[in-house]
């Protein structure tokens, strides 16, 4: 690298160019524009070659099928009419596997549709599905879903005598909570879901299903605890519906199970009360 005989002189601006360029490995000036010295100027300029490819092969390549984009009102009516053409589970699972509307669909692994009990007492809804349970396409498999067991185990209840779904089909990246746009466009099968299920008793784990299904704004702190009325003009009479904390947030939050368990009690208390 060449010495550049200067004087440092402080507040000089062209110094410090200079310094930062050798720094920077520039070491001399050659041209303003670039240079290649590999190229041989005497030598005659050949003409660029043209290769000439057979027909079948210079075919180009459809791009990949990306999934439309839909405005937040076209998603919810989209979805709202595939749930309302669903007469049973089956057709209300196969029209959600159809719809594009919800981006999430394009980035999880599985479908996390609905399980357990055809004509069941009590139906759970959660959010979304978690890790566990995208890889495996069933709902409440992971950790969360392990403590639902034991709760429900807790009041004389197993997996098979209830149902459980979620608002959400789909699980957002990194379990993010869902977006406003993303339950608006699924709310209509959820709903859809409730009708075809029919139970005695709803019950909503954490303040994203119990506000959604709700239409509050309230908290889950202020939610539970209290009997509500889910209504909807395809049910008819209200169902009896209450707001629990989500297993996960139990698992985080271990002295939250007491007030917990007296809600466990009060729902096991209406079940028998509705046999």
């Amino acid at each position: 690298m060449a010495v550049l005989g200067l004087v440092m002189v402080k507040d000089n601006a062209m110094v410090e160019l200079l310094k930062w360029y050798v720094d920077a490995g520039v070491d001399c000036v050659l041209d303003n524009s670039p240079c290649n010295r590999l190229i041989d100027k005497t030598a005659p300029r050949r003409p660029a070659q043209t290769t000439y490819y057979p027909k079948a092969i210079t075919k180009v390549k459809k791009k990949a099928s990306t999934p439309e984009l839909f405005s937040r009102e076209a998603s919810f009516q989209t979805a709202s009419e595939a749930a309302d053409n669903a007469a049973s589970l089956d057709e209300l699972k196969a029209a959600i596997s159809r719809f594009e509307g919800c981006p999430l669909k394009f980035i999880a692994k599985n479908l996390v549709f609905g399980s357990g009990a055809v004509s069941p007492d009590l139906m759970i809804i959660g959010e979304a599905p978690g890790a566990e349970e995208d890889r495996q396409g069933i709902p409440f498999v992971g950790p969360a879903g392990q403590l639902l067991d034991k709760m429900l185990n807790a009041i004389d209840l197993t997996r098979d005598l209830v149902y459980v779904t979620n608002i959400l089909p789909w699980r957002p990246p990194g379990n993010r909570p869902p977006t406003d746009t993303e339950i608006s466009a699924c709310l209509p099968f959820i709903k859809r879901h409730i009708v075809l299920v029919r139970p005695k008793i709803l019950l909503m784990l954490g303040g994203t299903s119990a506000k959604t299904l709700l239409g509050t704004t309230e908290g889950i702190m202020r939610l539970r605890g209290k009997w509500k009325n889910y209504n909807s003009e395809e049910i008819g009479a209200p169902i009896a519906a209450r707001a629990l904390l989500h297993p996960a947030f139990l698992l985080r939050q271990p002295e939250q199970k007491r007030e917990t368990w007296l809600d466990l009690l009060e729902i096991r208390a209406k079940l028998q009360s509705l046999r």
